[in-house]
């Protein structure tokens, strides 16, 4: 079954039926409805006002769950907070005080630079997508919400056609890929587990972990030590069950009151776009330029705002302490440094972007993804309590017998038991494929999503074909560098094959303003 621009199923589809350009126009398939996707079409029907060319006349929106509330933000739990402050979170780049503004005509009173809820996020984006939405039908464009995943995309024999897991496909005449991150990292040494009834792959939705784990008193243990487990060990301690969390670093994220904007201009780390990539001083360089920034914020040396213990819990009690006591104020350069390091590496192949990520793993590791101050203090009273621990080291071997996990560690003697496995250490970053032959591009890993062609059988995985690893400055697909751009643009998380950060929002939503107006344009 092959749709143009008509739809079937029970989404939102704006007003009328049938197809979606009854008055003419382009047809703009945007796959995402998360925080990327949103932004992308807000600022689209933003644009179309002030575009040419041949219109926009319809806007499909694929997405499985509905207008926000995706795996980053869709998740109701009160414990789970978003991790940077209420303003750097716009949709609108234009518009950095709007979700401020939002949260605020809802009888929200707190500072713009803490963090709330995260499904105070997915709500805002669902009330800018039902906004945006209204706006385009009062201008004549149809809008669609397709509740579906698409599987690929056909780029041969006219516009692009994308297939849907239902068994069907749409054509568009553009299409942005938006998609968020799915698919979670398997761990070392439980790769044979990851289909257990014991095993959790991701502690999100925090539903399925609480029904998965059922009455109090379990005893559990969290792979991972950052925001992910984290999460974890905030919802599980909270629900009664004993955790341990475990990581190969053992090392927990350092604590910050709030990731909020640049207070102010920070020259030395406009001085990094300067440097050289080759430059076997690299590392140091970058490093002096993020440590001269932070001195113009206050006389207190760098190495006076952390701690250098070793046990990981006093670490933890001890940045607490610093970041309450209002003298830790390295928090202040880190959306600066974010966004100096992503302009660094702008351009940069992709190899070359993963190595310098890795160089500096520690950094994003311990200080860009700090804690807030609330959940360092949520913590570090379930271990006063005995409910959470943090294990000395990674497990060297597991097993499941007889109705118990039994794990163990280097030097650690007998093995622990457990009665169930949560895997904390995120997720892969969204990647596409072109098919062997060029034809398609295939929007997961082996094509999975879906029931494979476009008739609702077979297969639509590709062992042949190759991944795509090459984004030029106009986020478009191209079959290879140099190629002529397809009418397929990437934003959001898609974009780390280029860009540094590409979950930092900021960048999200200047991709999303960029792609919106070259859509809207017909560019």
């Amino acid at each position: 079954m092959t749709r143009r621009n008509g739809v079937s199923g029970d989404g939102d589809r704006g007003s009328g039926s049938g197809s979606g350009s009854d008055g003419g126009g382009r047809t703009v398939a945007i796959v995402g409805a998360g925080v990327a996707g949103t932004s992308v079409f807000a600022q689209l029907v933003a644009a179309l006002p002030r575009t040419g060319g041949r219109a926009v006349g319809s806007v499909l929106v694929v997405d499985p769950s509905p207008p926000g509330w995706g795996l980053a933000f869709g998740d109701d739990d009160p414990l789970l907070m978003c991790n940077s402050a209420a303003n750097v979170n716009s949709l609108l780049p234009d518009r950095p005080d709007d979700f401020v503004d939002h949260l605020r005509a809802r009888g929200w009173t707190g500072a713009p630079d803490t963090c709330v809820p995260r499904a105070a996020m997915a709500a805002y984006c669902a009330d800018r997508w039902a906004s945006a939405r209204d706006t385009a039908a009062r201008a004549g464009v149809t809008v669609r919400h397709l509740p579906v995943r698409a599987v690929s995309v056909r780029l041969a024999d006219g516009p692009p056609r994308l297939r849907l897991d239902d068994g069907s496909e749409l054509v568009a005449d553009d299409v942005v890929l938006a998609t968020g991150v799915h698919r979670p990292r398997v761990p070392r040494g439980f790769a044979a587990f990851t289909g257990h009834p014991r095993y959790l792959d991701s502690p999100y939705p925090s539903a399925r972990l609480r029904a998965a784990l059922g009455a109090e008193g379990r005893r559990v243990l969290v792979l991972g030590s950052r925001q992910s487990a984290v999460d974890a060990a905030l919802l599980l301690c909270r629900d009664g069950h004993r955790t341990t969390l475990t990581s190969p670093s053992g090392s927990l994220p350092a604590v910050r009151l709030s990731l909020h904007a640049p207070p102010r201009d920070f020259p030395p780390l406009e001085r990094m776009a300067r440097l050289d990539p080759d430059d076997p001083l690299l590392d140091r360089r970058l490093t002096r330029c993020v440590v001269e920034a932070v001195r113009l914020l206050g006389d207190r040396p760098l190495r006076a705002q952390t701690s250098s213990a070793a046990d990981p819990v006093r670490r933890l009690a001890e940045e607490t302490a610093l970041a309450e006591a209002g003298v830790c104020l390295w928090p202040g350069v880190a959306v600066a440094v974010i966004e100096a390091l992503t302009a660094f590496a702008d351009g940069l192949p992709a190899h070359r972007t993963r190595a310098l990520m890795r160089r500096f793993d520690w950094f994003v590791g311990r200080y860009l993804t700090a804690l807030t101050v609330v959940n360092a203090r949520r913590l570090l009273a379930h271990c006063a309590t005995g409910a959470l621990r943090l294990a000395p080291a990674y497990p060297e071997s597991a097993a499941f017998a007889d109705g118990v996990w039994r794990v163990s560690a280097p030097g650690s003697g007998a093995p622990e038991t457990y009665d169930h496995v949560v895997n904390a250490t995120g997720f892969h970053p969204p990647e596409v494929t072109w098919r062997a032959d060029g034809t398609e591009l295939l929007l997961s890993p082996g094509g999975t999503g879906g029931t494979g062609g476009s008739d609702g059988t077979g297969d639509a995985s590709d062992p042949d074909g190759t991944v795509l690893d090459h984004l030029e400055a106009d986020l478009r697909v191209r079959r290879a560098p140099g190629a002529p751009p397809e009418r397929v643009w990437l934003a959001g998380t898609g974009t780390h094959i280029r860009i540094p950060f590409a979950n930092h929002l900021r960048t999200v939503t200047r991709q999303a303003r960029w792609v919106a107006g070259q859509v809207a344009s017909g560019g």
